[in-house]
């Protein structure tokens, strides 16, 4: 049998894409000419792949069973057809996807986005938001690069060390907390906001109240950084949050930042990949990019980058950590 193995990088962008007139860009080909290899890859599957639902095409069954073992052929030929070959990264044509937590992505996609479209004008970042659930997609391939407050557990994901964080207080300038120290009471006494993906209302913070005799009531759950950080700024709840991914944010808002009466280790950030990217020397390239990012946020601040604002342990100082999970 005869098989053109073009065919499979076709499949790959068609079901990445979801779109004829996407495949085609990607893979920088015409319209017509991406709709053709749809069709031949239709004769030789004797399966539609894609149908039309209303206005956009969605994949079959089919094709949703085989995206995965599909796109890690197409990843694993192009690193047999690249393995002995040095990385040109004005030439590298390439679509990364890059799973962060919502506050590093806003702390440091910018800046590698503009690193990578720097060095690699020809590679393309898809920043993905984190679902609500846990899932495989590193394993499977569609997800590049993740981070994490925590070391992987399956064997074949590896990891690397970004920086250590810690947990920090943010309220709007002139709450009742910013007069006089924070002690673990006045703390606790609060009315707080967690932020959770998954709509947690309880986290570490409340584990380790509850050995010290202490309770907090929590008021709310929030997605996201961005929305707990504006709900602070225009009511009295309390959050805690990193301080290194958070301190620009807080700082355009004008939050009030102390220090967490609380004493908690530092919360580990990682990057994590699958083991298949090991030698895959774009891959690397980009993990470099990202880690050299994201360690300049743990660099002790500048004068000019310290707050100004009034109240105790205003230090402006910063970390990544678990809240968010």
């Amino acid at each position: 049998m005869q098989l053109d193995l073009n065919l499979l990088t076709a499949l790959d962008a068609l079901l990445e894409e979801g779109s004829v007139a996407g495949a085609a860009a990607r893979l920088h080909v015409t319209a017509p000419a991406m709709s053709r290899s749809l069709g031949r890859i239709r004769k030789a599957t004797g399966d539609q792949i894609l149908v039309r639902t209303g206005r956009s095409m969605v994949p079959t069954t089919r094709a949703l069973a085989m995206r995965a073992q599909v796109h890690a052929l197409v990843q694993q030929a192009h690193r047999l057809m690249s393995a002995q070959q040095e990385l040109d990264l004005a030439a590298l044509e390439r679509v990364f996807t890059v799973r962060w937590h919502d506050a590093l992505t806003a702390a440091c996609g910018t800046a590698l986005i503009a690193a990578v479209h720097r060095q690699a004008p020809g590679v393309q970042l898809r920043l993905s938001a984190e679902p609500g659930t846990d899932t495989p997609e590193l394993r499977r391939g569609e997800v590049d690069l993740e981070s994490s407050s925590s070391r992987p557990t399956l064997p074949d994901i590896r990891h690397r060390l970004v920086g250590r964080d810690r947990l920090v207080v943010a309220v709007r300038p002139g709450h009742p907390l910013t007069e006089g120290p924070l002690s673990l009471e006045r703390y606790a006494a609060a009315e707080h906001l967690t932020v959770s993906r998954r709509g947690r209302l309880r986290d570490q913070i409340d584990d380790a109240l509850t050995t010290r005799g202490n309770e907090r009531r929590v008021v709310a759950a929030g997605p996201t950084a961005a929305f707990a950080l504006q709900l602070a700024l225009g009511t009295d709840l309390v959050v805690t949050l990193p301080d290194a991914v958070t301190r620009a944010a807080r700082d355009q808002l004008g939050l009030v930042t102390l220090p967490l009466p609380l004493p908690l280790p530092d919360v580990p950030l990682y990057l994590l990949w699958h083991q298949r990217y090991d030698d895959d020397r774009a891959h690397n390239w980009l993990r470099e990019m990202a880690a050299e990012t994201v360690q300049a946020l743990f660099a002790p601040p500048t004068a000019s980058q310290r707050p100004s604002s009034p109240g105790p342990g205003s230090d402006g100082h910063a970390q990544e950590g678990a809240p968010g999970s």
